[in-house]
């Protein structure tokens, strides 16, 4: 906090005012550096101390069985000894050796570095902060904690620095170029000052003035402050930004790549509709609870009841009775399998003796059970994964498609009784020849809020994608229900995207895009393709296999609740509630503070503007003029009044529309109009016209000679005071581009009501303590010079409104 490159410039400032034999300059301007540093490492602070108490927010949990009985409980809370289950998609959270494995692999990159998953066997050694990629199996616990592997890998690398974000970098750049705009203006004063025969050493100290004057001290500290602000904003908003530059990214965003089922929809499946060669069944019952209204057709109700018994062995989801609800445990879908054998009487336990887990290549999961003396094989999964290994026919074919087109989510129950001498070792291998037995149509309701979110986007000007894994005539109703897409339905499936990466692109980037039937090596394609021409993408995601996507994205997005802890690792936003309404509200806040950042600048640089002016007066007068205000006095004005409203207007809150972050995110046109062509030289002309109106009271006149004492001192009180109210005043038309400041209200922002308040005190003490008044070289204003400074009040806000309105007009 005190090595960066303003602090760096003004450490040298003051050490040479003191070496020029100005100490007061010096020490006033150490004071600068002091103040700054301590307040942005305290913030800094609470920022980061605040991101670990909202980490602790991010579901963690393992399954562990103990007296015989599952359960799920807290990472932390898992003890030496405990038999915990793994399945894809977890975190392991300790070290563990493995008791029974189902064709289990293992990512061990964060132990190893070695990037490709890995087979492991019942005896093997799996280390907390694996992550399991596929399959499933049991194992003990060895260690826990700090006593991981992982842990003492982390000990030695607590120490290392984090690579520089882009935001680093672009303040860096920022920082340099008012840097060098500072410096030059000081050493063209510094030569005028010389050429109007004043000296070195005071051609020197004004240098160090201008420069002092136009070096924005509160920028980095404001900074911090805005994007932590923003980030406890998004929290508060259930998003949780794992770094703090995020903020700055979440804000620049055009394009949002989404998945459907959790995050456009409520993820809470039932099961609405079962199909059997010999009849079906509608389901109406509400959430996860084992009791519902089943209607069946004639002759159908003992098929249903097997489709939904053999459905439900070869699924692991269960349903649960927690907290006086009943809820899902473990897949969402697979619990609506189990409460739909729950109502229609299927619900038996079986002895499985096989198993081979589903995962995103296969689309499908097989068990194998014993019966009556024979072992038959049961498959489920997506129709278009049963077709190639069963007999289906046209009645199956056109049952599927009905269910999909009205928005259902469809899945297919396969079976086949396997002869003894088959073995059950190698269960993928036995998929074939099955009879389709029936299909289960899963429903899964919309958001309530997602309509008005994706409405929201288009407003925003970012374009909405759908990313899904279902089948093209679900994911195409379900788009038309949420209004992602209008009649004319964009939809493309997996297996038909070009291979050529500018195509694809102009493919999804059409607005309301829906792809259908995804792999996740195809997302990180659509967020690589999306990038290159231009697009800063938004990507969701859940699951082990879209931990690459999300990290290529510029915004990976995890869900908190369902996602897995591999998808939380990758992501830098994690949606505590799974809502893409979420996403837009965090987008909303980005771009906000980044609104607020260019308010400070334009704040900043308007007072600039004040602050430069009498030295521009001083030197095109040749000197005649007197420095309506000195180096100390500008420098009370940056630490002492301008600081505490300057930072007040990194907290305001979002109102109105933000516009897309585009080009330089930190200076724009309508900066540099406001600053320079509007509010500054309001504030400059109100300075110097109190200036002179004090002097005038005295009895000066134009062409008389400059009185000096306490004439000159009252007189630049006079300057102080105005630039003072005209900087109350600036911070409140900063607080928009597009709307006056009294029709935001001035109480709306409470910290800069408080911020202007004290900002009034210290206008006082600096008048009125004589001694500091005396250091300063200044004085209390005449009544002239006061009604003058208090008529900045209503000219800047004035300025500042018709400003607006000419621009709003235009």
């Amino acid at each position: 906090q005190f090595t960066h490159f303003f602090a760096l410039m003004l450490w040298v400032a003051g050490a040479l005012a003191i070496v020029a034999g100005m100490p007061q300059l010096g020490i006033a301007i150490f004071i600068v550096v002091v103040v700054n540093g301590v307040f942005a490492w305290a913030q800094q602070a609470r920022a980061e101390h605040a991101a670990e108490r909202l980490r602790e927010l991010m579901p963690r949990r393992a399954t562990v069985s103990r007296d015989g009985n599952l359960q799920e409980v807290d990472a932390s809370h898992v003890v030496v000894g405990d038999v915990v289950r793994l399945t894809a998609g977890d975190r392991v959270v300790a070290d563990i050796q493995l008791l029974e494995v189902s064709a289990l692999h293992v990512d061990s990159s964060t132990l190893t570095g070695e990037s490709m998953p890995e087979a492991v066997d019942v005896g093997a050694a799996v280390g907390a902060g694996c992550h399991i990629v596929s399959g499933g199996g049991w194992g003990v616990t060895e260690a826990t904690e700090t006593r991981t592997r992982l842990a003492k890998i982390a000990e030695l690398t607590a120490d290392s620095k984090r690579p520089r974000t882009p935001l680093s970098n672009e303040l860096d750049h920022t920082v340099r170029r008012i840097a060098v705009m500072a410096i030059g203006i000081g050493a063209v004063f510094f030569a005028t000052a010389v050429a109007l025969g004043h000296g070195y050493s005071n051609g020197f100290l004004f240098a160090i003035g201008v420069t002092v004057a136009l070096v924005p001290e509160g920028l980095l500290p404001t900074i911090t402050l805005a994007l932590a602000v923003g980030a406890q904003r998004m929290a508060k908003r259930h998003a949780l930004v794992r770094r703090l530059d995020a903020v700055e990214t979440l804000g620049a965003t055009t394009m949002i790549c989404t998945d459907k089922t959790g995050t456009l929809t409520q993820n809470r499946m039932a099961v609405v509709e079962a199909w059997t060669p010999t009849g079906s069944a509608r389901i109406a019952g509400e959430g996860y609870t084992p009791e519902a209204a089943v209607s069946y057709t004639s002759g159908a109700r003992e098929a249903i009841v097997d489709l939904a018994r053999d459905a439900r062995t070869c699924s692991e989801g269960r349903i649960t009775f927690r907290d006086g609800v009943w809820t899902a445990f473990g897949d969402p879908m697979e619990a609506a399998i189990d409460a739909l054998a729950h109502r229609c009487g299927g619900a038996d336990d079986e002895t499985i003796i096989g198993h081979a887990p589903f995962d995103s290549e296969r689309r499908r999961m097989s068990v194998i059970v014993s019966r009556h003396g024979h072992n038959v094989l049961i498959v489920k999964g997506a129709p278009e994964a049963i077709a190639p290994i069963s007999r289906i026919s046209e009645a199956t074919d056109l049952a599927a498609e009905q269910m999909a087109t009205s928005g259902l989510r469809v899945l297919a129950v396969g079976t086949r009784q396997l002869t003894d001498d088959e073995p059950t070792l190698d269960v993928a291998a036995l998929e074939h020849t099955l009879e389709v037995i029936g299909l289960l149509g899963l429903h899964d309701p919309p958001r309530k809020n997602v309509t008005a979110a994706i409405s929201r986007c288009r407003q925003l000007g970012v374009g909405v994608v759908m990313l899904t894994g279902d089948h093209p005539s679900t994911a195409a109703a379900i788009a038309h229900q949420i209004g992602l897409s209008t009649d004319s339905i964009h939809v493309l499936r997996g297996v038909d995207l070009p291979d050529d990466d500018d195509d694809l692109a102009r493919l999804v980037t059409v607005d309301g895009t829906v792809v259908s039937r995804l792999d996740p090596e195809q997302k990180l394609r659509i967020a690589i393709s999306l990038q290159a021409h231009g697009h800063v993408v938004a990507m969701t995601g859940d699951g082990v296999n879209d931990g690459p996507a999300l990290q290529a994205a510029d915004v990976g997005v995890a869900m908190g609740g369902s996602g897995t802890d591999v998808a939380r690792a990758a992501a830098d936003l994690v949606l505590l509630d799974d809502d893409f309404a979420t996403i837009v509200a965090a987008i909303e806040e980005g771009r906000s503070t980044y609104a607020n950042v260019r308010r400070f600048l334009t704040y900043h640089l308007t007072d600039n503007v004040a602050e430069l002016t009498p030295f521009v007066v001083w030197a095109v007068s040749g000197g005649q003029i007197p420095l309506a205000l000195g180096v100390l006095q500008i420098l009370c004005l940056d630490i002492g009044t301008d600081l505490l409203p300057a930072l007040a207007l990194g907290t305001e809150k979002p109102h109105g529309s933000a516009p897309p972050i585009t080009g330089s995110r930190l200076f724009d046109r309508l900066v540099l109009r406001r600053a320079f062509g509007w509010l500054g030289p309001t504030e400059a002309v109100v300075e110097m016209s109190a200036f002179f109106a004090s002097l005038a009271a005295t009895g000066w006149r134009p062409g008389d000679a400059f009185p000096g004492g306490h004439a000159l001192a009252a007189a630049s009180g006079a300057a102080f005071m105005a630039v003072v109210l005209c900087q109350m005043a600036n911070a409140f038309a900063c607080r928009s581009t597009v709307t006056p400041a009294w029709r935001l209200g001035f109480f709306t922002n409470r910290i800069l009501v408080a911020a202007v308040a004290v900002e009034l005190l210290a206008l006082v003490g600096f008048l009125m303590i004589e001694p500091v008044a005396d250091v300063l070289g200044q004085a209390w204003p005449p009544l002239a010079g006061s009604v003058v400074a208090l008529l900045g009040i209503p000219a800047v806000l004035g300025m500042d409104a018709f400003d607006k309105h000419l621009r709003c007009r235009r």
